[in-house]
């Protein structure tokens, strides 16, 4: 009977450490996926005339976590639409150095609200396809209804939205599809982060073409209840337009602009790179890098004078310059809400 007893015992000893560890391991959250997401086109870009010229490099951006039910758990959306204008003299007529701010930067100043029907700037509409898609899973976002105007279908989310939705529903689905476990969990925070320049851009002349030359990053990261980074993505497109002395295109404007994740090996750095890895590798490691860190840590890692890493363990597999990663990373983690 006490030996009975003993067993019993022992067993409901083993029974609620068991149990313990399980809700130790539920209270820290279910590991969730983080996508990110590009889509670019630089099709609007148009030659000079009477007027400027355009490059116009038009990029959405979402950034997704996905359950293990693959349902939508949070996702944000923003577009960046880098203008860069040019004289029938080929020489570029923007100022490169002001800057370039995203729709959900711009906010109002974007200018959409006094031409919507609705009342409803562009980020506005973002946010409420972004709250739409939410639950939703892969097939249901490509299966959301779009009529002969490229706009919603579902009357709820035309009451909201009424932006032409086609790219809403690629560049979603394109970072659902791109999810990976990274390291989120549930209840961590979801924020997305991009930064554009044009600075390689430059004139025609009668050597060479001119060049518009939109270079972004962009960063989806999840943080946790302390703002530290529990999971980050980072990608980034190079989207260039060429122009003659004349301020006429030479560019297909119809191809694809892949980006740099999308590229892999065909980006063609890994010959040239000291350590034998490509610019996606390289992204892949910092991004994991950064795990564990708050935003101000990020903002505060050694750089060297060549602006690469100043951290011994982080140069061994990242040796391009690091600044836009950091800048991108901050950027994304301060944005998680």
């Amino acid at each position: 009977m006490k030996k009975s007893l003993a067993l019993v015992l022992s067993l409901a000893l083993v029974f609620t450490t068991l149990t313990a560890c399980g809700k130790s391991e539920s209270k820290g959250g279910e590991a969730i996926k983080t996508g990110l997401g590009i889509v670019t086109s630089v099709a609007g870009s148009t030659n000079a005339g009477d007027e400027d010229g355009l490059a116009q490099a038009y990029s959405y951006i979402a950034a997704v976590t996905v359950g293990a039910d693959n349902k939508i758990i949070d996702c944000k959306l923003d577009a960046a639409q880098t203008n860069i204008n040019f004289s029938k003299e080929g020489k570029i007529t923007t100022d490169l150095a002001a800057g370039f701010q995203t729709k959900q930067e711009l906010k109002d100043a974007y200018g959409m609200k006094a031409a919507s029907s609705i009342g409803k700037e562009w980020y506005e509409q973002a946010n409420s396809f972004a709250e739409f898609v939410k639950g939703k899973t892969l097939d249901e976002v490509k299966g959301i209804s779009i009529n002969e105007e490229g706009k919603a279908g579902d009357a709820d989310l035309a009451s909201s939205v009424t932006v032409h939705i086609g790219d809403f529903v690629a560049v979603v689905s394109k970072a659902v599809s791109n999810a990976q476990d990274l390291g989120a969990k549930s209840g961590d925070k979801l924020g997305l982060g991009t930064t554009t320049t044009a600075d390689k851009s430059k004139d025609a002349s009668a050597e060479e073409d001119g060049l518009a030359e939109a270079y972004a990053f962009y960063s989806a990261v999840t943080v946790d209840s302390s703002n530290k980074i529990t999971s980050c993505a980072i990608d980034a497109s190079i989207a260039d337009v060429n122009f003659s002395t004349e301020g006429v295109i030479t560019s297909d404007i119809n191809a694809e602009v892949q980006s740099k994740q999308e590229l892999k090996d065909a980006y063609g750095m890994k010959s040239a790179s000291g350590i034998g890895k490509e610019w996606f590798e390289q992204a892949n490691s910092f991004a994991k890098f950064v795990v564990g860190k708050t935003a101000d840590e990020v903002k505060g890692l050694s750089v060297n004078e060549e602006g690469k890493t100043g951290d011994a363990d982080l140069a061994s597999s990242v040796t391009v310059h690091i600044a836009p990663f950091m800048g991108i990373v901050e950027k994304a983690a301060t944005n998680a809400k």
